[in-house]
């Protein structure tokens, strides 16, 4: 029989211990889904670099909250995250996301290899677009116009800040409420 000693309750709590952190390590590198019924906004996982559409029903975001950072989209209507196939690239990191009225385009930062590109990600064709390829200059802080033709952003072409703004063009679809004409949409 073992007597109990001060020097046999350390050793056991040191084991206890250990146990306890293997076992905690475990369960934090389990990969976490996005859940698809109605979920919280807000989480334990770092979350940050909020934008919302401009009629109020997106927020899209940049988390961690599957141990990579990735940007993600919650309606809050619906109270449920958005499915954007095709946006996150495991070899690139996507920040500073903006969004159009209803949501349809985000535009937002992607970097891969240290460069930063101003891509487009359209909701409804489920596809992305590099609007800054070739650019001479570093780019950041991308705004996207709420019709979506419009792209405010910071660069670096002159050895300083300046702001520019990129035309998609008139021949885009353009993100406008429901049931009004693109006349209607620009007053």
């Amino acid at each position: 029989m073992t007597r109990f000693t001060p020097k046999v309750a350390i050793h056991q709590l040191i084991k206890l211990g250990i146990g306890l952190s293997i076992a905690g390590l475990v369960t934090s590198c389990n990969q976490v889904k996005l859940p698809t019924e109605p979920a919280a906004l807000n989480s334990r996982y770092t979350d940050e670099q909020p934008a919302l559409s401009g009629n109020g029903r997106f927020v899209a975001f940049v988390s961690n909250r599957d141990g990579k950072r990735k940007l993600l989209l919650y309606d809050l209507q619906q109270r449920q995250f958005v499915d954007l196939p095709g946006l996150n690239r495991s070899d690139a990191i996507a920040e500073n996301p903006s969004l159009s009225r209803n949501g349809r385009y985000i535009v937002y930062i992607a970097s891969d290899q240290g460069r930063p590109e101003i891509e487009l990600y359209d909701r409804r064709t489920r596809s992305s677009q590099v609007l800054s390829n070739g650019y001479r200059g570093w780019v950041r802080n991308p705004s996207i116009s709420p019709d979506g033709r419009y792209i405010a952003f910071e660069s670096g072409s002159r050895g300083q800040w300046d702001i520019e703004v990129f035309d998609r063009g008139p021949n885009i679809e353009l993100d406008i409420p429901d049931g009004s004409t693109t006349a209607n949409s620009r007053r």
